[in-house]
């Protein structure tokens, strides 16, 4: 792991070329041409954690991805057996559509697109059947994927399950839980949210809602996959860009999937997540249609300004 410092021009042997600077640990430099960019990946670590530089050349860099390397054949290991566990497993059949879904659906302000109504029959129909849902849904930010899992939790709601909607950041978090109180707003349904942008009082009152079965829907960082939050009866599990979670966490997901259903939104699935979807170990929905009047996204390449 190195840190990179910019784009730089070098000539040498007397031809200009533009090189990636990446700087690692006892101040070692490499350069690496911008033609060669694939060579190079992003590091995606933990939120709010500084990434350790390595040396260039050392062979501690080497220890570590070989214990990585075990650890994935681990996870590959426990997942074939979760997955197994999960075939096996009986789980909560919910009860079709009622009049208050249909009402609740009625009221989204906006016009569905087919994948958006195509998406929520098939997790209905994977909600409404006993082997636990898994089932991956990918489409681009803005697409409405969003409000198709809100379906799905005020579903498993109406039938007295609890619902927990794990996201990668704080400011996520504060997103989807506006989401959700905004769409909620008329019906007698109890968000929970728990991320550090909450006070311990709060945190600890949602803890004991949970536990108690007050608490309807949480949502939250990887601080809803602690030991000390005790679900009532969950039913629903939905993780919005899995991939962005480490392996901690990914194993501390695995504990609360046996026989909940669970649903995963991603932007960019990982190539895990999609190979196994294309293989059938889970069930896949695409949104690939934009709504109506939705603006593209414009993403910019700017200097950092600090």
């Amino acid at each position: 792991i190195g840190k990179y410092l910019g784009i730089e021009t070098l000539t040498i042997n007397g031809v200009h070329k533009d090189y990636l600077h990446i700087r690692y640990q006892a101040d070692d430099k490499l350069y690496v041409p911008v033609d060669q960019i694939d060579l190079v990946q992003k590091y995606v670590g933990s939120e709010g954690k500084e990434p350790k530089l390595y040396k260039l050349g050392g062979t501690e860099w080497k220890r570590v991805k070989s214990k990585v390397q075990s650890s994935v054949e681990n996870i590959a290991d426990d997942l074939i057996k979760l997955y197994a566990e999960r075939e096996a497993a009986k789980g909560y059949a919910f009860s079709p559509d009622g009049d208050m879904q249909r009402e609740f659906e009625t009221s989204f302000a906006y016009n569905e697109t087919e994948d958006q109504l195509r998406s929520i029959v098939e997790i209905k129909k994977d909600m409404e059947r006993e082997r636990p849902m898994d089932r991956l849904l990918c489409g681009d930010v803005g697409y409405g994927k969003t409000e198709v899992a809100i379906r799905a939790a005020f579903k498993a709601i109406m039938d007295g399950k609890q619902v927990a909607f794990l996201v990668p950041t704080t400011i996520l978090a504060q997103q989807h839980y506006e989401t959700l109180r905004e769409r909620f707003q008329d019906y007698p349904i109890s968000i929970g949210h728990m991320s550090r942008f909450r006070t311990k009082k709060q945190q600890t009152e949602t803890m004991k809602g949970l536990k108690a079965g007050t608490v309807d829907i949480v949502v939250g960082t990887h601080r809803i996959l602690s030991k000390d939050i005790v679900y009532r009866d969950l039913g629903l599990l939905i993780i919005d860009e899995e991939q962005r979670f480490g392996v901690t966490h990914k194993e501390k997901i695995k504990r609360l999937k046996t026989n909940v259903d669970v649903l995963t939104l991603t932007a960019t699935p990982i190539p895990r997540t999609l190979h196994m979807s294309m293989l059938g170990v889970r069930d896949l929905s695409v949104i690939e249609t934009p709504p109506e009047n939705r603006f593209p996204i414009q993403t910019y390449v700017m200097e950092y300004n600090g």
